[in-house]
């Protein structure tokens, strides 16, 4: 059984997955977050496609720990997963992961656009990567 790895935001939602023995954090795609319903239905596809056991969802915290307002909108859409998706659903900090994914995009040396469009995957894989670290 493999982990999701989450990224919410207002616009995106990035979604990463590990393998089976919990070893790697590999990019999947983006769901555009328009409507809960639909992003629940395409949650469900991957969570069944890629024998899902849990969900790590990034928290973004301020740096000094506290919680915002994007904590709180984050947490109601963990209450929504768990309600739905009837599995586990832990949070992870996820201070810092824009900026380190920043840096890798721009060392990258790609064009805004496609920083644009890979952003969002590859912090919920950097967040499913932080997450299975934890847990060794």
């Amino acid at each position: 059984m493999s982990i999701l790895g989450l990224d919410y935001g207002d616009a995106r939602i990035g979604v990463a997955v590990s393998d089976e023995l919990h070893l790697t954090s590999l990019p999947l795609r983006t769901i555009e977050n328009s409507c809960l319903e639909e992003v629940l239905e395409e949650l469900t596809d991957i969570v069944e496609k890629h024998d899902i056991e849990k969900i790590v969802v990034g928290l973004p915290l301020h740096m000094d720990g506290g919680r915002g307002e994007r904590a709180e909108i984050t947490e109601k859409f963990v209450d929504d997963l768990r309600e739905n998706l009837h599995l586990p659903v832990i949070l992870m900090d996820e201070r810092l992961t824009s900026a380190e994914i920043e840096k890798v995009l721009l060392k990258a040396d790609l064009s805004r656009a496609a920083r644009k469009r890979k952003r969002d995957k590859l912090a919920a894989s950097l967040i499913l990567r932080k997450y299975l670290e934890s847990i060794d």
